[in-house]
C-alpha cells in the first residue's frame, strides 16, 4: 500500500519552537491526509480539550497522490477538534496548495498552542519562521495574499490563511487556501485564530519520490479531460434542477423541500455567468466556476451548490448576484457558506425577512466581525435556536447541506452516523438516490431498511480517498480494480484502513459523550431509522449505544497489515 513520507512537523506557536518526529508507523497504517490527521489527533489531542484552547491542535496533510500530474489529486486535508461540532472532525480543501506542502517534504504539519500576537508562519523545507503580522489585523483573503506575495514572493498557492472571521472565533469560521478554496466546514478557521495565527505558507524543494501506477494516472487525467460531465458547465450546481424537481433542496428555513424559483439561481444562472473554466492543481475535469456579473463586472469563484441553498432557496433569495456576492464576501472574510447561509436564513425565518438580500449581505459581515445580532449568529444554529424561536435544523452541532434526507433517506442515514454531523459529503449517499451513478449502482429514494451495508462501504472508501488524498468527484472514474492499482493494495485492505479512521473518529467523539442519542437526534421522522442504526453499529463491531468499544481502538495502533 502506498502512503506518505517525511516526519511530524509540530508547531507551537505559543513558544515559538518546532520539533520533528518520525511518523512512518501512523503513515504505513493510515496512508496521509484524513488519516493521518485523524491518528494524530486522536492520540495527541487530550479528549477534554477545549476546541480554542492551546491544547488543540490543527494537522494539515497531504498524501502520496499529491505527487501526481493526474486529475482528482489537487487536494489537502485539515483535521482538528471542532468548536462547531464540539467532536474530531477533518476538512477538505482543492486549490492548489498541497503541492507546495509536498515539497515541503513533511509527512504532516501540526499547529499547537497559542500565540498572544497575530503571527505568520512560514514553513521551508529546512526550517520554520515567525513573523508579527499584527499590521494585518482584520485583513480580508485578498490582503493577506497581496502582502504574502509582495514581502516574500509566494504566491496565493502557498498560503492557508483566516480572515476577520477566523481572528473573531466565529464557530464556522473557514480556513481559506488558493485565494478562495476553503477547509470550511466545521469551524477550523476559528482554531487557528485562536492561536493567533493568521497565515501559514509552505514552500521548499524536497518532494517525495513515489512508483504510482502511470497507465491508470494517464487513464484517469484523460478521462477527466474528455469528459462531458454537467459539472463541467455548471459544476455542482448542475443537480439543481433534479434535486428541485424530486424535492430534495431545502426550502424557506427548511419548511419546504423545492424552489418555485430555483431557475434564477441554478445551472441556468451559473452558465449565463460563468466567465472561464475553473480548476485545481493538475485537474483536467475543471469543474470550478469563475462567474461575473456583466452589469458590474464584479467576478467570483462560485457559487456552489450547498452555497445556492444556503444563502438562495433557504433564505428565498432569487437574485443569483446577491448569492455571488454573498458567496465572495465569505471567501473573503473566512466564512463557511453552508453553516453561514442557513445561520442567516435561521435569522430571517426568526423576524420574517424572507427574501431580503440587502440584509442577507450585510449579516454575512456582521457574522464575520461579530458586530450586533452578528455576535449571536457566529455561535451557529446549534447554540442559538431557542434564543430566534426556531427549530434546531443541525446534526450533532453542524448546519444542514443541501441533499434533503426527507426525500434522500440513505443520505438521512448518513447525517445520522456521520462523524461530522450534517455533512452530505462523508458517504455520499445522495449519488446513489438521485441517482448520479449507473443503474446498477442505484438505490431508492424511500427507506433506509437494509443500506447500511452500502452506507458503511462509502463512509470508509472516502475516509481512503480522503487519505490518499483523492477528489470525491473521481467517483466514476475509480472502479474498485482501479483504485486498488492507484493505491496498491487490496480492496479489503482499503476498506479496513477506511473502517479504522473512521472509528477513531468516532471513538474521539464517543469521549466527548456523543453516542447513539446524537445519531438518532435528527429533526424529521425516518421511519426504521433506529432498527438500521442497530444494524449498522453491529456491522461495524460497535457497541449497541453507538459507541466503540476500546480493544478496537488499541488494534489501531498497529499497521493494520
Amino acid at each position: 500500500m502506498i502512503h506518505g513520507k517525511g516526519p511530524l512537523l509540530s508547531i507551537d506557536v505559543g513558544d515559538r519552537t518546532t520539533t520533528e518526529e518520525d511518523i512512518d508507523d501512523v503513515l504505513q497504517s493510515f496512508i496521509g491526509g484524513r488519516g493521518v490527521g485523524t491518528k494524530l489527533a486522536h492520540d495527541r489531542i487530550p479528549f477534554d480539550a477545549d476546541p480554542l484552547g492551546p491544547d488543540n491542535r490543527l494537522v494539515f496533510a497531504t498524501g502520496p497522490l499529491q505527487t501526481a500530474t493526474m486529475s482528482f489529486t489537487g487536494r489537502m486535508n485539515c483535521t482538528g477538534l471542532s468548536p462547531l461540532t464540539d467532536g474530531l472532525l477533518s476538512s477538505n480543501a482543492g486549490g492548489y496548495m498541497s503541492r507546495p506542502f509536498v515539497e515541503t517534504g513533511y509527512g504532516a504539519v501540526e499547529i499547537t498552542g497559542a500565540s498572544d500576537d497575530l503571527v505568520g508562519v512560514h514553513v521551508w523545507d529546512d526550517c520554520v519562521t515567525f513573523e508579527d503580522v499584527s499590521n494585518l489585523d482584520g485583513a480580508t483573503i485578498d490582503e493577506v495574499v497581496e502582502y504574502v506575495d509582495a514581502e516574500h514572493d509566494l504566491g496565493m498557492e502557498h498560503t492557508a490563511i483566516v480572515g476577520p472571521a477566523g481572528e473573531n472565533e466565529v464557530r464556522y469560521a473557514a480556513i481559506i487556501t488558493s485565494e478562495s478554496r476553503a477547509f470550511g466546514r466545521g469551524g477550523l478557521g476559528a482554531v487557528l485564530g485562536a492561536k493567533g495565527v493568521k497565515f501559514v505558507t509552505f514552500d521548499g524543494d524536497s518532494r517525495p519520490e513515489y512508483d504510482l501506477d502511470e497507465e491508470i494516472t494517464r487513464a484517469v487525467h484523460q478521462e477527466a479531460a474528455t469528459s462531458d460531465s454537467p459539472m463541467k458547465d455548471a459544476g455542482t450546481v448542475s443537480v439543481s434542477s433534479y434535486a428541485n424537481a424530486v424535492e430534495a433542496i431545502p426550502t424557506k428555513y427548511f419548511a419546504e423541500q423545492s424552489f418555485d424559483r430555483m431557475e434564477s439561481i441554478g445551472s441556468s444562472a451559473v452558465i449565463d455567468h460563468k466567465y472561464e473554466n475553473g480548476t485545481c492543481s493538475s485537474c483536467a475535469f475543471a469543474c470550478k466556476l469563475p462567474t461575473k456579473d456583466e452589469e458590474t463586472g464584479f467576478t467570483t469563484e462560485g457559487p456552489e451548490y450547498e452555497t445556492v441553498m444556503a444563502f438562495g432557496s433557504n433564505a428565498l433569495v432569487d437574485d443569483f448576484v446577491s448569492i455571488m456576492t454573498a458567496n465572495d464576501k465569505c471567501d473573503q472574510l473566512g466564512l463557511d457558506t453552508i453553516s453561514c447561509g442557513d445561520t442567516i436564513a435561521a435569522y430571517l425565518a426568526a423576524n420574517d425577512e424572507f427574501g431580503n438580500d440587502d440584509l442577507l449581505l450585510e449579516l454575512v459581515e456582521k457574522i464575520a466581525y461579530r458586530e450586533d445580532e452578528g455576535d449571536l449568529l457566529a455561535e451557529g444554529i446549534d447554540r442559538i435556536h431557542d434564543d430566534l424561536g426556531v427549530e434546531n435544523w443541525t446534526m450533532k452541532g453542524m448546519e444542514f447541506s443541501a441533499h434533503d434526507g426527507r426525500t434522500l433517506n440513505g443520505q438521512a442515514l448518513s447525517f445520522a452516523t456521520s462523524n461530522r454531523g450534517a455533512d452530505h459529503m462523508y458517504a455520499e449517499m445522495y449519488n446513489l438516490e438521485y441517482p448520479l451513478v449507473a443503474p446498477n449502482e442505484a438505490l431508492p429514494k424511500e427507506g433506509v431498511d437494509g443500506k447500511s451495508a452500502t452506507l458503511i462501504e462509502h463512509e470508509n472508501l472516502n475516509a481512503v480517498k480522503d487519505s490518499g488524498v483523492l477528489c470525491k468527484f473521481s467517483f466514476s472514474n475509480m472502479t474498485e480494480e482501479r483504485t486498488e492499482a492507484l493505491f496498491q493494495a487490496e480492496y479489503d485492505r482499503l476498506m479496513d484502513v477506511g473502517s479504522r479512521i473512521v472509528e477513531l473518529e468516532r471513538h474521539f467523539n464517543n469521549q466527548r459523550g456523543r453516542d447513539r442519542a446524537d445519531d438518532e437526534s435528527l429533526p424529521y421522522e425516518i421511519e426504521g431509522l433506529a432498527a438500521e442504526l442497530s444494524n449498522y453499529y453491529e456491522q461495524r463491531g460497535w457497541n449497541a449505544d453507538g459507541t466503540v468499544p476500546d480493544e478496537k481502538i488499541a488494534g489501531s495502533s498497529a499497521a493494520g497489515d
